[in-house]
């Protein structure tokens, strides 16, 4: 019996939880992102916009507006344009340095989509897929779902600057889970996951087994369950604090428009005030513990975490741009 056959549907004993892989990711990185991603309402503010981001986004785009277009437009010329069009300018140093980067980034998706074939059209372009089993319901967009044979393919488009290896497409959980989902929702066997690296033209594959998907399975299952008590926990937590009285602030607000820098906090937010919240909030920063390190310089909610900002330097918004 395959692994797409073990994902019972009906006769579920519990709440399932609700997730995407990158929710499960984040647990999985830092507890204290988690939280302020997935919890803290209003949300922390992030920093500003990363220009790898733009750039990662632009291209993404691009290659899915042009599989829409007619066969006949299926050119590199179009994907140029596509990409020019939708082009993302927030994170750059200057209009310049955005410029620039159109210019490359134009070269990626027209060089890239040379390469392919533009008759063969995808299963699916930005697809979302889901699945379930007795803990989670999990759900995620695929960049691409290709058919080869009888059987389905994942890819994945990559735009950044490291070289990828067999372990990034094998270790994904993401992969894994898309594979899976996809494979219970068109019926159809789906083993085989690919990364495609742009600014090599590299293809990275890795072939799963069932053994392998259910691994990939039990490990979402129980970064779920851990994930699902947290939850409950700073639930149960929160609704024991007294209402903020009229005039009182509640918290840092969401994101601003323009994403401008934002002064460095003292801590956490704090999720009301008095005796009792500063206790709540104690337990809930012991729960939801950062995991100090390098990564923290590309964190979004860097400004909110002293621990963080001890454990790497701050990044500036464009210097995850390759050289």
């Amino acid at each position: 019996m395959s692994v797409y056959d073990q994902l019972p549907l009906e006769g579920m004993p519990r709440r399932l939880y609700s997730c995407t892989p990158s929710r499960l990711n984040t647990w999985l990185d830092c507890r204290r992102r988690y939280r302020f991603t997935y919890l803290d309402r209003p949300q922390p503010a992030k920093g500003p916009a990363w220009a790898h981001n733009s750039v990662g986004a632009s291209v993404h785009n691009a290659l899915a507006g042009w599989w829409r277009e007619p066969y006949e437009r299926r050119t590199p010329l179009t994907a140029a344009i596509l990409l020019t069009n939708g082009w993302i300018t927030e994170g750059f140093r200057d209009g310049e340095q955005s410029a620039q980067w159109l210019g490359r980034a134009r070269d990626l998706v027209s060089g890239y989509v040379a390469t392919l074939d533009p008759s063969d059209d995808p299963v699916g372009v930005e697809r979302t897929v889901a699945t379930r089993t007795k803990v989670i319901a999990v759900s995620g967009r695929i960049d691409r779902l290709d058919r080869r044979g009888d059987e389905l393919v994942v890819v994945d488009y990559k735009t950044g600057r490291r070289p990828l290896t067999q372990d990034d497409a094998r270790s994904s959980l993401a992969l894994a889970i898309y594979a899976i989902a996809s494979s219970r929702m068109m019926r159809t066997p789906c083993y085989s996951v690919e990364l495609h690296h742009l600014p090599t033209g590299e293809i990275v594959e890795w072939r799963h087994t069932d053994d392998t998907l259910r691994r990939h399975l039990s490990r979402a299952e129980e970064m779920a369950v851990e994930a699902a008590d947290a939850d409950e926990r700073y639930r149960a937590a929160l609704s024991d604090v007294p209402a903020p009285r009229s005039g009182s602030g509640a918290g840092t607000a969401g994101r601003t428009a323009s994403r401008a820098p934002q002064p460095q906090s003292d801590g956490p937010l704090q999720p009301a005030t008095g005796g009792q919240a500063t206790a709540v909030s104690a337990e809930l920063d012991d729960l939801f513990a950062p995991s100090p390190g390098p990564i923290c310089g590309w964190c979004d909610f860097r400004r909110h975490c002293p621990e963080g900002q001890a454990a790497a330097q701050d990044r500036r918004p464009w210097d995850g741009l390759a050289d």
